[in-house]
């Protein structure tokens, strides 16, 4: 098995070949939204409060209750915000998403949302016993509610092993979001074909904004504007690719959502953009790789 960076060959954007949307348009930005199954059994994927005495304690009520805020009421603010602007979203599910929280996820069937794989409980594939099992376990339950299978993947916090990639592609995955190394996809090479990485971001994130740097409730606003005014510019002369990334605990909430909402409307009044979703900026890649 070649090591993973081997796979992912060096590429300097300035050297990318000439990449065009349809209809003129020179840029398109795609938005993420998280939703996840966080088990109170068990020991939270991140936490909002620190145990008291530093000692954790089971079951984590105030972390759990925060991610489960989310679900009860922050998606449904995002939701709207979504909806209300007719924008194609990429719904980054757990696959048992769809038997915990059915409500949740017909909420983003009946939007027409891409469903995106997001490992079947939130937590590291280091941590799997079986990642295949939990991979197909996946696909199987988004496939059974969503009526097709998933094309796209985001491994949970982005995790992966060496074999993360040939396991994905083995199971009919063909974009992966795990890889934040440019502003255009890139073909990485596995036994069962190739497997495309979409443009995904750490930086336009509202966990690494809010969650892992403490900013202030418009942080994700400003940050996303500057990140799409400098992409903008750089899309008059090769196509740019930017990723909105979202969890309904984070951004969801009272004190965020105008700020979220701004950063839509800010976006979309742009000429030139193209909202996509995962598999739509994979599809076009590979069209357009097809002919240059």
């Amino acid at each position: 098995m070649k090591c993973l960076t081997d796979r992912v060959p060096y590429q300097a954007i300035v050297d990318r070949p000439k990449l065009t949307f349809p209809d003129g348009k020179r840029m398109a930005v795609w938005v993420i939204l998280n939703v996840e199954e966080w088990q109170i059994e068990k020991p939270m994927p991140r936490t909002v409060l620190s145990p008291p005495m530093g000692q954790p304690l089971l079951p984590d009520v105030p972390n759990w209750s925060w991610h489960e805020y989310g679900m009860r009421s922050g998606f449904w603010r995002q939701h709207k915000a979504l909806t209300d602007r007719d924008i194609p979203t990429t719904l980054a599910i757990n696959g048992n998403v769809c038997r915990s929280y059915p409500r949740v996820a017909s909420a983003g069937k009946e939007a027409g949302w891409e469903f995106m794989g997001h490992g079947f409980l939130q937590g590291p594939m280091h941590k799997l016993d079986n990642q295949r099992d939990a991979i197909s376990k996946t696909v199987d339950a988004i496939s059974e509610f969503w009526g097709k299978p998933p094309r796209s993947w985001e491994c949970p916090g982005l995790t992966e092993t060496d074999e993360t990639l040939d396991l994905l592609r083995e199971h009919g995955i063909e974009f992966v979001a795990d890889w934040v190394i440019d502003d255009l996809p890139q073909d990485i090479d596995t036994p069962y074909g190739i497997i495309t990485s979409i443009p995904y971001t750490v930086e336009t994130n509202d966990i690494a904004v809010y969650a892992l740097q403490n900013h202030s409730s418009d942080e994700l606003l400003k940050r996303g504007i500057d990140q799409f005014d400098r992409l903008y510019q750089e899309s008059a002369e090769n196509a740019r690719i930017m990723a909105i990334s979202m969890h309904p605990y984070i951004t969801g909430v009272p004190h965020r959502i105008k700020y979220l909402e701004e950063l839509l409307d800010y976006v979309g009044g742009h000429d030139g953009v193209c909202w996509m979703t995962a598999s739509e900026i994979g599809d076009w890649y590979r069209a357009q790789m097809d002919v240059v």
